[in-house]
């Protein structure tokens, strides 16, 4: 019991540290004078992927690549199939009134991308930096096209209110406690998490790569998927979409860009014949929701659910 103890102490140490460094983060970078649009489109992106890129650190330095990459892999099938699913289950989600297809698309180039590079049978420096060009090219795509949406509609500011850390009158100390205990928290929830989980692998003689695609995977996209069901609740759910292919395509293209350069990434045979093809199937079956602008109804939220609980018993099988 302990081992588990311990991994979800490590994980709920992830989600308050992240969330901790988030908010200090943006609050300093205001305070400094830094446009709002800026740190929606940075600050708050990577800080909130924070958890996962420490785990993935971690997991290297560890010698553990299998949770490394199985973290990215499963984050991703888990957001689409039950950060979408079991909200859907509870109230519709009226994806119908998003139009994200320029990031759909963009979130299947980069699938594909991490898939081709996956197949040269370890993830090196070179193709981190792959990735991060990738990165590039999104981002300055989003900032380009924010600040368009910006001027056009003469924003007068009221952006800040799109950030929910956002408070520009937090006082310097209070930000400061909120860097340092993210800064603190973060490396030790991920250290936890990591060796735990590699000890429950090995207690039940599992391999990390199926902990990394099941335990650690759905740990990290539990900040999502509580989001996304109380969103939901509220009947405001129809950004969920655009936050999961945003979610996914973070993960595919920074966390294991940022992570190569503490180590190469071998990747499982494994991943090659299965859960890469997931991953890849469970974005196409976004299409409906993107181009055909439909909502996620209830039945597709029983679907997309008992599909990832048939994922989840092929991996522990």
């Amino acid at each position: 019991m302990i081992p588990w103890l311990l991994s979800a102490l490590g994980l709920v140490i992830l989600l308050l540290a992240g969330d901790a460094l988030v908010r200090g983060a943006v609050n300093l970078s205001l305070r400094l004078g830094v446009p709002a649009l800026i740190v929606s489109l940075t600050i708050v992106a990577f800080g909130t992927s924070a958890p996962e890129l420490l785990i993935s650190i971690s997991a290297i330095r560890d010698n553990l690549p299998g949770i490394a990459l199985g973290n990215v892999v499963g984050s991703n099938t888990a957001n689409v199939l039950l950060v979408l699913g079991l909200p859907a289950m509870l109230a519709a989600l009226h994806t119908s009134e998003c139009d994200t297809r320029k990031t759909y698309v963009f979130m299947l180039v980069a699938s594909l991308l991490f898939i081709g590079l996956a197949f040269l049978g370890v993830f090196t420096m070179w193709s981190g930096l792959v990735l991060l060009a990738g990165l590039s090219v999104m981002l300055w795509d989003s900032f380009c096209e924010a600040r368009a949406h910006r001027n056009n509609n003469r924003c007068d500011g009221s952006e800040l209110e799109e950030i929910e850390e956002a408070d520009p009158n937090m006082p310097y100390w209070r930000i400061g406690i909120f860097l340092v205990l993210g800064l603190i928290g973060l490396p030790l929830g991920a250290n936890l998490l990591v060796e735990n989980a590699s000890i429950i692998a090995r207690m039940y003689n599992v391999s990390e790569t199926v902990i990394g695609l099941t335990l650690v995977a759905v740990g990290t996209s539990l900040p999502e998927l509580a989001t996304t069901v109380m969103a939901a609740l509220r009947r405001q759910a129809d950004v969920a979409l655009g936050n999961v292919i945003g979610s996914n395509m973070f993960n595919l293209l920074a966390i294991i860009g940022i992570a190569t350069f503490f180590g190469p990434i071998p990747v499982d045979p494994e991943f090659l014949r299965f859960d890469l093809w997931v991953m890849l199937g469970a974005s196409i079956l976004l299409v409906p929701f993107v181009f055909l602008r439909q909502d996620i109804t209830r039945l597709w939220g029983i679907v997309l659910t008992l599909l990832y609980m048939a994922y989840i018993a092929a991996v522990l099988i």
